[in-house]
């Protein structure tokens, strides 16, 4: 997985969450995203952690920084 990729990856992954309904949990979100085929669990996690490691995530929920990255998100896929 290259670096463009990844960005592409993480992207997704933020609007996904952002888009999580309350009583989905971030581990649903993951599982939803793997069963697009788009990646595998593993990379996945790897994806969730960097997310996490890059303070879009804290405590199981998207922080400021990452809601505003996951409109951003949005916005370029509504394009």
């Amino acid at each position: 997985m290259n670096a463009e990729d990844k960005e592409i990856l993480k992207q997704v992954s933020l609007l996904g969450i952002y888009k999580k309904k309350p009583d989905e949990t971030l581990n649903d979100v993951r599982v939803m995203l793997v069963d697009t085929g788009m990646f595998n669990m593993k990379e996945a996690k790897q994806i969730f952690k960097e997310l996490k490691d890059e303070a879009y995530l804290n405590d199981g929920a998207l922080t400021l920084k990452g809601i505003t990255a996951a409109k951003e998100a949005e916005q370029m896929f509504k394009q």
